[in-house]
């Protein structure tokens, strides 16, 4: 017996394939370059950042309306080695409780936010960490009048933090293995939860180390009123995070993020990478793009690297201009042959 023709199974199959694809808010097919989202940048002509936008050091909004900060020249990074133009991007806010949502949804093109690498994070939500554009810990800030000098003086207060965060579990964790009882004050907004420490509404306020020294920064003249407790209750690196499925703009991500790196072991920087049009030395060479031409198996071009160092600058350029001013020195940030854990695999 003839087994009977369903001509239009496959069919059905393959139009469910495609509305699942454009369920994601991506391009059900990449256009050429490999990569879905990298194709829906380059046909917008920006990229969509998503960042928090009032983290000094990290990103906020100075008195011109510029975004600075080193989460933001991250992504002027990335700018730089997809269009050769740090200029193109879009912020889009973000908060701690909309960040994830908002990269899955496709409604940002990569998360550059102060955000905590964890395994929960990676395992359940579809997203993958990038790289550490900063090693980080969780620190408690408190008023300088209290009069506490350690965390563990602590027993019985009142602590705001933002909810939904890993400062939250960490704060939670270090209580219950100290046997420390406090009251957590949940506030979801970041701007409010400030205000609410310097109101009296809390004994401490926690958040990641970097943000508390630009909390304390902000203070100004009366940066003095404000303690940073000597003991981080908490400690973990920050990055960037894209959608999973995409392994060629996670590459471009990922790698924007080594160049930088590479660029400062190398000494060739913002000021000086014109100088070496006639060096000689190898890894320079392929960092600049005058030999083997690295950006082509991420759909970049030969020039992608060095239009980062030449536009953004190397890692130890961002880390002094947007990091240092905080009083925040390299520590754990400097590269590995200086005692740091910032390292890089080769460009070649």
């Amino acid at each position: 017996m003839r087994q009977k023709i369903m001509p239009f199974a496959p069919v059905r199959g393959v139009l469910w394939f495609i509305a699942a694809l454009l369920a994601t808010g991506l391009p059900a097919f990449a256009q050429g370059s490999g990569s879905a989202t990298l194709d829906a940048v380059r046909a917008r002509g920006q990229l969509l950042c998503g960042t928090g936008g009032e983290i000094p050091g990290f990103s906020m909004l100075d008195s011109n309306g510029v975004m600075k900060g080193i989460d933001a020249d991250y992504c002027r990074a990335i700018a730089a080695a997809v269009f050769g133009d740090a200029n193109k991007v879009k912020w889009v806010p973000v908060t701690a409780q909309t960040r994830f949502t908002a990269l899955q949804s496709g409604e940002i093109d990569v998360l550059v936010r102060n955000t905590g690498w964890s395994l929960t994070r990676e395992a359940s939500l579809g997203l993958l960490f990038a790289g550490v554009n900063f090693w980080d810990g969780t620190s408690i800030i408190v008023k300088t009048a209290s009069g506490l000098k350690s965390v563990k003086q602590l027993a019985g207060a009142t602590i705001c933090v933002l909810p939904g965060t890993t400062t939250e579990l960490d704060l939670a964790d270090w209580a219950r293995s100290e046997g420390i009882a406090y009251t957590p004050v949940l506030i979801g907004s970041l701007s409010e939860i400030r205000q609410a420490f310097l109101s009296g509404r809390c004994d401490g306020y926690t958040t990641d180390s970097s943000q508390v020294a630009g909390f304390r920064y902000m203070q100004g003249a009366k940066a003095s009123e404000l303690t940073i407790l000597p003991e981080p209750i908490g400690l973990g690196p920050s990055g960037a995070m894209v959608r999973k499925g995409d392994d060629k703009w996670y590459d471009i991500v990922r790698w924007t993020h080594f160049a930088t790196l590479v660029a400062e072991s190398l000494g060739v920087t913002s000021k000086n990478v014109d100088s070496f049009a006639d060096t000689k030395i190898p890894d320079i060479r392929r960092l600049l793009g005058m030999e083997s031409d690295l950006g082509k198996s991420m759909g970049l071009d030969a020039a992608w690297a060095a239009n980062i160092v030449r536009q953004v600058g190397n890692y130890g350029e961002l880390f002094e201009r947007d990091i240092t001013p905080l009083g925040l020195d390299r520590g754990k940030n400097a590269l590995w042959t200086k005692g740091g854990l910032q390292y890089a695999p080769q460009l070649r």
